[in-house]
């Protein structure tokens, strides 16, 4: 009888480690098609006097990414994976095009905005707010 504790110990412990493993790694297995890498971004340079990336950022993005994009929404907690925050230098780092790509057709918990936000130029406002984060 306490072995039978025991390995049923070690199986939850094991299951509760690999669930937290695949949370944290899901982020890096993201790959984006090379068309999108290249994409330039037709809105890098506007200036959002209407504010249309910040709105669509409070209304879409927000409840799981946190008001400054950190990754700690009120949804964060209750998603299976990792929320990207949004102002680490690894994200810094992504072509604008990965960002289009990421926020239209979402993965995941990351949903697809594609119908969402119809409008190309509302999809590049968001990124350039995001990326301003």
């Amino acid at each position: 009888m306490k072995n039978i504790i025991i390995i049923s110990f070690f199986i939850c412990a094991s299951l509760i480690l690999f669930s937290m493993k695949n949370k944290i790694n899901q982020d890096d297995k993201w790959p984006v098609p090379e068309k999108y890498l290249k994409m330039k971004n037709p809105y890098a340079n506007n200036k959002d006097e209407d504010q249309d990336g910040k709105r669509l950022f409070i209304t879409h993005c927000r409840s799981c990414h946190g008001t400054k994009g950190k990754g700690d929404g009120t949804k964060a907690a209750t998603l299976k994976t990792k929320v990207s925050d949004l102002t680490s230098s690894k994200f810094k780092a992504e072509p604008d095009g990965s960002v289009y790509y990421k926020t239209v057709f979402g993965k995941g918990d990351m949903p697809s905005f594609e119908k969402k936000i119809p409008s190309e130029q509302d999809r590049w406002l968001l990124v350039n707010y995001i990326k301003k984060l």
